[in-house]
Order: structure tokens, then sequence, then C-alpha cells
């Protein structure tokens, strides 16, 4: 199935539906639920999802998994999705926060090839297989900490939200505490509280992670670093080696790996 909403089919009686869907560049789906658990893959192009309690970073042939009944708005940034909808009762296992993870090759092509099933696949027979194949290969993804955590505050949220979309590396924390009317310790209080991570951990998680919009785009890691405030490229080489496990090249612009 491709470019319809899941509502005209959620209703069928079979415990995953595929939808392929082509997004305009920049496009934004609101904040939304389903059901049905979501496995959200970006053929091409970079997401960003949203809910209550964090943002997540979703490069290129990589997914997220979105629980049911889960609040998030997707921004899609030259976006080409393929869309796992999951019955509840067939993935106990479910994560019940979003989860980043990485798709394997055969993951990867069940995924495409669930999307030119019909909806209403037989039963038993080589669709119902794929099926199967889809929900056994969901269990062994590996988790990717492409995640930043949002406090519930609304006033440090703001400054939060507002951070993501201009960050720095050297952003002072006397800033933030200023704005907020508190004093520097208090804000660190407020952030071990919100988000689970110093006001430090914080700022170099959010930076590491909006770099990836740039690096999927073809920016070099140069221009990278300086846009965020690293000394050299070598500093930011070295933090987005420490959260992601690899080096910035890794997240640069890779053929489209599927339709």
């Amino acid at each position: 199935m491709r470019n319809i909403s899941v509502d005209e089919v959620d209703g069928l009686d079979r415990a995953v539906l595929a939808i392929g869907t082509d997004y305009p560049h920049r496009h934004l789906l609101p904040f939304h639920e389903h059901r049905r658990a979501q496995v959200l893959y970006a053929a091409t192009g970079v997401m960003d999802v949203e809910t209550a309690d964090g943002a997540w970073t979703v490069p290129t042939a990589r997914a997220v998994l979105v629980p049911p009944r889960v609040r998030h708005q997707v921004t899609m940034t030259g976006v080409s999705t393929r869309s796992l909808y999951i019955e509840p009762g067939a993935a106990p296992w479910f994560p019940d926060r979003c989860r980043v993870v990485e798709v394997s090759a055969l993951l990867r092509a069940l995924i495409l090839a669930a999307v030119d099933m019909e909806p209403h696949y037989a039963e038993h027979g080589r669709d119902a297989t794929v099926v199967e194949l889809i929900l056994h290969e969901l269990r062994t993804l590996a988790p990717l900490p492409l995640d930043v955590p949002l406090p519930a505050d609304p006033d440090l949220r703001r400054l939060c939200e507002a951070f993501l979309r201009a960050p720095d590396i050297h952003d002072p924390p006397a800033r933030w505490a200023s704005a907020l009317n508190v004093s520097e310790r208090t804000l660190g209080r407020l952030f071990r509280r919100g988000t689970g991570l110093s006001f430090a951990q914080w700022r170099q998680r959010a930076c590491v992670l909006r770099s990836v919009h740039a690096l999927a785009a073809g920016t070099p890691v140069t221009r990278v670093a300086v846009s965020l405030g690293y000394e050299n490229p070598a500093a930011f080489t070295t933090a987005f080696r420490s959260l992601l496990g690899r080096a910035p090249s890794a997240y640069r612009p890779q053929a489209p790996p599927g339709r």
C-alpha cells in the first residue's frame, strides 16, 4: 500500500499493515497517535520525532519504534517512509517509549516486500511468512542513542526546544539560569530531575544529534563542527563517536537502500 492513511485500513484483521508514504520537504505531521504500534522506517531523508518526554532523530535507513497510543509529531526532511502498523497483541515485547533502531538488511528487504503485499493478505502462504519474519526480526533490533530527553517543566522545555533549533556547544548555563530566573545550581537540579542528564551532558547530546541533519545533507564535517561551536573537527568527532559509537562519516549521504 502506498500514500494512504492507516485509518483507511486499520480495521483489517491482520497483524501487520505496511504503508509507503512520500512526503514533501519539511513536512510536519502534527501530534497524533495510533491504535497499533508503529515501525517508522526512513527509506530516504531524516525524521524528527517528538513526544511528551523526548525528541528522536531518525537518519536514513534507520527506524523509530512508536508504541501504541503514544502521541507524537514528526518533521520530515526529504523523507520517504515505509511504515509497519502492528497489532499490539502481535508484539507484546514492543517498548513503551519511542526508540530509534538499526535496520538489518534482511528486515529492510522484508519491509519493502510488505509494502507491495495485498493489505488483506492470505493468512497462510508467502505473505504471512513475510509477516512472521518481520515480527521475528523486529525483536532483534539494536537500539541507537539517537534521542534527547525533554523535561516536563514548560519553561525549561521551551528553552530546550529553542536550543534544538539552534544548538551551540558553548551556550552558557548562566544564560539559561537567567532566562528561568534561577541560580545555576538550581538549573542543574532542574536538568537532572527533568532529563536524567546534567546540563553539559544534555547540551552535548543535543548538539551531536542535531548534527545528523547537516551530515545527511552532505555538509562537510569541518563546517558542521564550526556551526555547532566546536574548536575543531577533532573535538566534534570525539563527541560524536562517544555518543553514537561511529564517526560522523557514517551518517553522510548514501544511496537509497530501497524503493
